[in-house]
């Protein structure tokens, strides 16, 4: 079954909201598979920060994001949903991008409504494009879609500069348009959370995000206010940074990781991470005998990938 159509199906099963953690690379969405997890988010924040080194202002490139993207889809079988900021320009350049996403292996493409360069929804400073622009770009990644099931998810930044009444309809704009997923950013409360399901049909995204703006909710309160997605964007990100910071200061205070191993994975669990005994395998079974034959390439490799 192909990622696009898995993911349209785990949006309709009756368990929700669908649990959503982030990844910036392969290895971390590695970590979200074997940790049991049905899909990944591929965040355009944490591909920035973890590749450039640098904020969410919109300072990635399509090619550098359709990288990682290539990279995750050929590490992982999870459905891939992929932050494509503003969907780099305009209505044409959202086309391009979306093309370029799904030939990379994403199941689900985002695009918002912000200004080009975009900013990280819980900063301050955003700007807005119109509605009809948004809604031309929104029409231009459903034609685009050479998968009719590649979903399209539309955000809206607008609850920070016009209020939570015009962001949802803006929101009603995008499920017009055809957006399979809506998004509005940043509500502050959670009634503000409520109104949104609750005024706009269709299936939304709760913004689960550490620090910023939108209260911090259980799965079991999402579900009561009607939201089908649960996003984790940068958790697994931070929680590793925080990782790294621990090692790194036990090194520099004890000049040796002798004594940190219980801060770290294991040698074998780091090679089953990056499924090491499948590529072994894989070796084996390709290997020239004595005799100047090649294994038969129909035998089991002896191990999971």
């Amino acid at each position: 079954m192909r990622t696009t159509t898995r993911l349209r199906q785990l949006l309709e099963r009756d368990e929700r909201p669908l649990m959503l953690p982030g990844a910036p690379n392969a290895l971390t969405a590695r970590v979200v598979e074997l940790s049991g997890f049905d899909a990944v988010y591929v965040s355009g924040a944490g591909v920035t920060n973890t590749q450039l080194g640098m904020p969410d202002l919109g300072l990635l490139s399509l090619p550098e994001l359709a990288g990682q993207v290539a990279a995750m889809a050929d590490a992982v079988s999870l459905p891939l949903v992929v932050d494509a900021d503003t969907g780099f320009g305009n209505a044409l350049n959202v086309q391009r991008t979306v093309r370029t996403l799904e030939r990379a292996g994403a199941a689900a493409v985002q695009i918002e409504d912000q200004v080009s360069p975009k900013k990280c929804g819980h900063f301050d400073g955003k700007e807005i494009v119109s509605t009809a622009e948004m809604v031309g770009k929104i029409h231009a990644a459903v034609d685009a879609r050479n998968d009719p099931d590649l979903l399209v998810v539309a955000r809206t930044d607008a609850r920070a500069l016009e209020g939570i009444e015009a962001a949802c309809e803006r929101a009603a704009a995008f499920l017009e348009a055809g957006a399979d997923v809506l998004f509005v950013e940043a509500p502050t409360t959670r009634e503000e959370m409520r109104y949104i399901t609750e005024t706009v049909p269709g299936r939304h995204v709760a913004n689960m995000v550490e620090g910023g703006r939108t209260p911090l909710l259980s799965r079991a309160d999402l579900a009561d206010l009607g939201f089908s997605v649960a996003l984790y964007a940068n958790a697994a990100m931070r929680g590793a940074v925080l990782g790294m910071q621990s090692v790194l200061d036990h090194l520099a205070r004890h000049g040796d990781t002798r004594e940190a191993a219980d801060l770290m994975i294991s040698w074998t669990e780091r090679q089953e991470l990056v499924r090491k005994p499948h590529f072994d395998a894989l070796d084996r079974r390709y290997a020239e005998r004595p005799d100047g034959e090649v294994t038969d390439p129909d035998a089991p490799t002896d191990a999971p990938e």
